[in-house]
């Protein structure tokens, strides 16, 4: 008995001390304060990267109490990582986002923080971002995103072959036909396009249905709950974009041309004209040297959507509804978007920033500047069409525009898909 008393004696004690350890660790931790917040962003490439850890480190020198454990996946992969995301537990505390419907998405999942609060409670925060950036991140009149970035789409040119031909950047859509046929018959690659990954016509599709749809019917169809896609506009702008390939405006091959490749050929004075994104500027300045000027998609005159807005879209991050640490997540936010960022961001990466100021000609490429105040002179923008409808509705659009450009497929084909689908997401999400 004695020996048995005395093994269970020291069972007992063993387990004091595993026990007490344990408290006493957890009580270190808990007394050391530190907070782990998860960050997840879409900037692994060696170009972008350096700067969110430099303002990572910044941040937890001036925070210490504060951990940032940062997990960076590149463009198309993020997608499928916050699709998982948004159904599983794992879920980061900061998240990448595109603004509109990608965005809407994660409100209507309950997924994502409403920030209206926060951005509320600190005025100059608030106002430090331009209003245009702000509004694509808004879902019924609350905000549920931050931007870091603001970015549009314009058309650049190659002076010298415009020169060569006395051409102007045009206004008007007739005006820029011309321009093509000039071009056309002069033997010129009127406009480079590497349509491989099928975003770069989406891109012009999305400005096509703006200025060729009425804005209010538009909003109504690119809401999965309304959508129908009915308006005689979206066959119009679907024909647009067929009629460049057609009368030969574009080069050859577009759909087993990649972007990147088609960068190539602009960079190399094989191409007059490129539709490019504004964080795309730096990249042309480096190899054109001066020998490139840039025009927004021209007015169409029988368009019935508003002339004056430009297709381009913030992105930035949204905060998990599940975070325990709402406080500190937006401490976060607040330091990733301050002025001195914003203007780090703008010098180091060469990308506009929605913050006020950060993005002017002694901080950016003259022409990036530029391109920001054609932007917040702009009525409004067009979000990228990928990101501002129905997941499904996207993939209708960005399985057939290859097969539009190919022929395969007619406009009134494709838009007729597309309505089955918007009328399948509306009883879906209903």
């Amino acid at each position: 008995m004695k020996r048995k008393a005395k093994l269970l004696f020291v069972v007992i004690m063993l387990f004091t001390l595993v026990i007490g350890g344990c408290s006493k660790n957890s009580s270190k931790k808990e007394e050391s304060g530190e907070v782990v917040l998860k960050f997840l962003h879409k900037w692994p490439q060696p170009e972008f990267a350096p700067y969110f850890e430099e303002v990572v480190k910044d941040f937890e020198s001036k925070n210490p109490t504060i951990k940032i454990k940062m997990e960076a996946i590149a463009d198309d992969p993020i997608k499928d990582k916050l699709r998982v995301v948004l159904g599983g537990n794992e879920v980061p505390d900061i998240m990448f986002s595109w603004s509109g419907e990608f965005a809407r998405k994660f409100v209507r999942a309950d997924a994502a923080l409403d920030l209206t609060p926060y951005l509320s409670e600190d005025a100059a925060w608030k106002e430090s971002f331009m209003q245009a950036a702000l509004q694509p991140f808004t879902s019924d009149g609350k905000n549920y995103g931050i931007p870091l970035r603001f970015n549009g789409k314009f058309f650049v040119y190659n002076k010298e072959i415009f020169d060569k031909y006395k051409l102007q950047a045009p206004n008007t859509w007739d005006e820029f036909i011309q321009v093509l046929d000039k071009l056309k018959q002069g033997g010129e690659t009127p406009i480079v396009l590497g349509n491989q990954s099928p975003w770069a016509a989406i891109h012009y599709l999305t400005g096509f249905n703006q200025k060729m749809v009425p804005q209010d019917v538009r909003m109504n169809d690119y809401n999965p709950r309304s959508g129908e896609f009915t308006d005689p506009g979206y066959v119009q702008a679907m024909e647009k974009m067929a009629d460049l390939n057609k009368k030969g405006y574009f080069m050859k091959n577009v759909n087993s041309s990649s972007h990147d490749m088609a960068s190539q050929l602009f960079f190399a004075g094989k191409g007059a004209i490129f539709y490019v994104e504004l964080e795309e500027f730096q990249r042309v300045e480096d190899n054109m040297k001066g020998n490139w000027g840039f025009f927004p998609m021209p007015a169409i005159s029988e368009g019935k959507g508003n002339q004056n807005y430009i297709t381009g879209a913030p992105d930035g991050f949204i905060v998990s509804s599940k975070t325990k640490h709402p406080k500190e997540a937006i401490q976060f936010l607040k330091f990733l978007t301050s002025k001195e960022n914003a203007f780090k961001l703008v010098n180091q990466t060469g990308w506009p920033s929605p913050v006020e100021g950060a993005t002017n000609p002694d901080t950016a490429l003259k022409q990036v500047a530029e391109g920001v105040d054609y932007l917040k002179k702009s009525e409004g923008m067009a979000e990228w069409l990928d990101t501002d409808v129905h997941a499904k509705v996207a993939e209708v659009y960005l399985s057939n525009i290859q097969l539009l450009l190919d022929g395969s497929k007619t406009p009134k084909e494709i838009i007729e898909e597309v309505q089955q689908v918007a009328k399948q997401v509306k009883s879906e999400v209903d």
